[in-house]
C-alpha cells in the first residue's frame, strides 16, 4: 500500500503541502521518495513525429511543463521494499505511482512485487502502441492501457507516465477500493492525491473508478473531443490541459487480452419457482465456500512480517493479521476461514471498537453503581458490537480452539473523539456528512489498533496495540447478498422486483461509495484494509447467481422442516448464514444485521435530531 502525490503544472514543480506530505508519509511509513521532471518546449519539438503532427493539430505550447511527483510505501508483499515512484530502467524518464495490490493478472497470481510487474505491464503495452516509429492516436493508445488495467485484479489506484509520448494515465480499479482524488489549482494545473488537506473550499473530488483517464501533454488533431463523463472543472481543465477517458475492458477475450474484471450487471431471474429454503447443503452455499476460500487465501498469506516497534515486537511478535471485528456474521465468518487457511501458531487479532455517546451513556443512576469494581457500570461492554463481539468471540474459542485469539476491546472516551474529530474530517474530505463522520469514526480508531486484552496470567485488561498491519473487512457482503434492511422492506412492497431493483442499485455503485473514504480513514495508520467479498471472481459469481441462491425473502414455507436449521434462519444473506452454519457457528448464523455507527455507538453523538445526510457545519 502506498501514497501518491502528482502534480503537472506550466507554472512550475508544485511539491505537496506540509500537511499532504505528513497524511501520505503515514500511509506508506517504509518509504517517501520524490522525483521532479521538467518538459521543456525544445524536449517535445526533439521527437520528429511529434513534430509532425504538432504541425497539423493545435498551436505548439507556449511552455514548460513540470512534474512533481510523491510517492510513499508501505511494504506488505515480497522480501524487501521497493520504493517509489518505480523508475524506467531504460532512462526515459517514465515512472509509476501504484497504490494497490495485483493479486492476479491474467487470472494468474502474482508471485513478484506487484508494483514492478505492474510497471512491465504498462511499459510493454504503450510499446505495442507505437508502430513504424509513430505513435499511436492518443484515443488508442489510452485504449490499450485501459485493456491492460482490466487484466489486473486487485484494488488499486495509480498515475503512469509514459515519457515517450508524454502521456500520463491515471485511475481507480473498478470498485473503487483505494483513494485517488484529483483537483486543479488557481492556474488550472492538475493535481492527483491519496489525500488532501481536507479543505473545504478546495476542488478536491474523488476519481471515478469507471475506466482509466489520460492527459495528452503533446497536442495532437482530434485530441479536441472531450470523452470524460464528469463536468466538474477538475475533470476538464480547458487552460492547459486535456483529460480524456476510456472505460474498462469487460469482455473475456477481446484481441488476445483476457479481462479479470466482472461485469457488474445483476442477473434478475430465479432459478425454480416456487422458491424453496436455502440451506447449509445448496449448491450457491458449497460455492459461496470454495470462493471465499480463494479470495481469503490470497489476502491472508505471504504477509510480509511487520516492521518491529518495541511494544508490539515484545507482545506478539506473529501477528500479522487483524480483522475489524463487530462480531456479526460476515466478519465472523471471514475469521473462522482464516482459521482454515494459516498455520496455527499465526495469532490473529480482532478489533472491536466501542464508543462513549453522551447522548445515549447518560449518568449512571445511583442504583447501577456498585462497591463491586467487576459490577461498576461499563458504557463501552453496554454497546451494541461489544456483546456481539464478546459472544462471537467465545464462539470462534470453542468452534476453533487450537488457534489463540486476540480480542482487542478499543474503548474510545467521548473527549478523546472530540480531539480527533478534525483530523477524522479531513481524511474523509471530500465525503462531508453526519453519516459519512459517524462511520468514519469507527474506522478511525479502530484502524489505530490501540485498546485492551485479556492478560492470559492474571486476567486484567492490559493495554495493546495490534502490530498487524494488514485488517480484514466484510464490506461487501450485504450488498451482494441482500443484507441490508432495506433489501427486506423493497420486497415486502415489491416483491422480487423491488429487491433486485435495490440489489442492482447496490451492485451498481460499488465503486462510487465509500471505499475510497475508508481507504484514507484506516491508511492513516499505516494499515491497509483488505476485503475478500470484493474479490472480482466473488463478484462475478454473486451478480449472476439467482437471487433466490443468495437470500430466500418468499420462500416456500413447508420446506423448512427438510433441514436440520439452517432453513429456517433469516432470508437476509441467507447464504452467507447457511455457510456460518455449516462452519460450525450456529449463533453466529442467527445474528441480526446491525450498521457500524449504531454497533459502535458513534451515530449522533452530538445531537439525536441530525440526519446522516446533513451536511457538516
Amino acid at each position: 500500500m502506498c501514497g501518491i502525490y502528482f502534480a503537472l503544472s506550466t507554472s512550475g514543480y508544485k511539491p505537496p503541502s506540509e500537511q499532504i506530505q505528513r497524511l501520505l508519509k503515514r500511509r506508506g511509513p517504509d518509504s517517501c521518495q520524490e522525483i521532479r521532471t521538467c518538459i521543456s518546449q525544445d524536449d517535445l519539438l526533439t521527437d520528429s513525429n511529434a513534430q509532425t503532427e504538432l504541425a497539423c493539430s493545435y498551436p505548439v505550447l507556449k511552455r514548460d511543463l513540470y512534474v512533481t511527483c510523491l510517492s510513499t510505501v508501505l511494504s506488505l508483499r515480497g522480501m524487501q521494499t521497493v520504493p517509489q515512484p518505480i523508475l524506467s530502467d531504460d532512462g526515459s524518464q517514465s515512472f509509476l505511482c501504484w497504490n494497490g495490490e495485483a493479486w492476479k493478472i491474467d487470472g494468474m497470481p502474482v508471485t513478484e512485487n506487484d508494483t514492478q510487474v505492474v510497471f512491465r505491464v504498462l511499459q510493454e503495452t504503450v510499446r505495442k502502441t507505437r508502430k513504424d516509429g509513430r505513435a499511436a492516436d492518443a484515443i488508442d493508445a489510452l485504449k490499450q492501457v485501459s485493456k491492460a488495467m482490466s487484466r489486473i485484479s486487485g484494488p488499486y489506484a495509480f498515475a503512469f507516465y509514459d515519457h515517450s509520448v508524454r502521456k500520463v494515465y491515471f485511475g481507480r480499479d473498478l470498485l473503487g477500493r483505494k483513494s485517488l482524488l484529483i483537483s486543479t489549482t488557481a492556474d488550472n494545473d492538475i493535481v492527483l492525491s491519496s489525500v488532501c488537506d481536507g479543505n473545504t473550499d478546495s476542488t478536491w473530488i474523488e476519481v471515478e473508478a469507471d475506466g482509466v483517464y489520460c492527459v495528452d501533454l503533446l497536442p495532437r488533431a482530434g485530441s479536441s473531443v472531450q470523452l470524460t463523463t464528469s463536468s466538474n472543472p477538475p475533470y476538464a481543465p480547458n487552460i492547459n490541459f486535456h483529460i480524456m477517458r476510456v472505460p474498462y475492458s469487460y469482455s473475456n477475450r477481446q484481441n488476445g487480452i483476457v479481462s479479470v474484471l466482472p461485469r457488474l450487471c445483476l442477473e434478475r431471474t430465479l432459478q425454480i419457482e416456487p422458491v424453496q429454503y436455502l440451506d447449509s447443503n445448496a449448491s450457491s452455499v458449497i460455492r459461496l465456500d470454495q470462493l471465499l476460500r480463494k479470495s481469503m487465501a490470497l489476502r491472508i498469506l505471504n504477509i510480509a512480517n511487520p516492521m518491529p516497534t518495541s511494544a508490539a515486537s515484545r507482545t506478539c511478535p506473529t501477528t500479522k493479521l487483524a480483522i475489524l471485528f463487530s462480531g456479526g456474521l460476515d466478519c465472523t465468518v471471514l475469521a473462522q476461514l482464516c482459521h482454515d487457511i494459516l498455520p496455527l501458531d499465526h495469532i490473529v487479532d480482532l478489533v472491536n471498537v466501542a464508543f462513549e455517546n453522551p447522548r445515549v451513556h447518560k449518568s449512571p443512576k445511583p442504583a447501577m453503581i456498585s462497591t463491586n469494581k467487576a459490577d461498576a457500570y461499563d458504557p463501552y461492554e453496554l454497546c451494541p458490537d461489544r456483546i456481539t463481539g464478546r459472544t462471537s468471540y467465545s464462539e470462534l474459542q470453542h468452534v476453533c480452539h487450537q488457534r489463540t485469539w486476540r480480542f482487542v476491546a478499543v474503548n474510545v472516551p467521548y473527549i478523546e473523539t472530540v480531539a480527533h474529530r478534525k483530523q477524522v474530517i479531513t481524511l474523509m474530505h471530500p465525503h462531508n456528512t453526519e453519516m459519512d463522520l459517524s462511520i468514519a469514526y469507527a474506522l478511525y480508531f479502530a484502524a489505530r489498533g490501540v485498546g485492551h486484552v485479556a492478560n492470559e496470567i492474571s486476567k486484567q485488561p492490559t493495554l495493546y496495540t495490534t502490530p498487524a498491519h494488514v485488517l480484514l473487512s466484510g464490506l461487501g457482503a450485504d450488498e451482494l447478498f441482500g443484507g441490508y434492511t432495506r433489501h427486506a422492506t423493497a420486497f415486502s412492497r415489491s416483491s422480487f422486483k423491488g429487491l433486485l431493483d435495490e440489489l442492482e442499485l447496490d451492485v451498481g455503485r460499488l465503486g462510487k461509495r465509500n471505499l475510497g473514504r475508508d481507504d484514507r480513514i484506516i491508511s492513516n495508520w499505516g494499515r491497509e484494509a483488505r476485503f475478500p467479498f470484493l474479490d472480482e471472481d466473488l463478484i462475478e459469481w454473486a451478480v449472476q447467481a439467482p437471487v433466490n441462491e443468495k437470500c430466500d425473502f418468499g420462500a416456500k414455507p413447508d420446506y423448512r422442516s427438510r433441514d436440520n436449521g439452517s432453513a429456517g434462519l433469516e432470508p437476509a444473506k441467507k447464504v452467507l448464514r447457511c455457510l456460518a452454519w455449516r462452519l460450525g457457528m450456529e449463533g453466529v448464523a442467527k445474528e441480526k444485521k446491525r450498521a457500524i455507527q449504531f454497533g459502535a455507538r458513534t451515530a449522533k453523538m452530538e445531537v439525536g435530531k441530525v440526519k446522516g445526510t446533513q451536511v457538516l457545519s
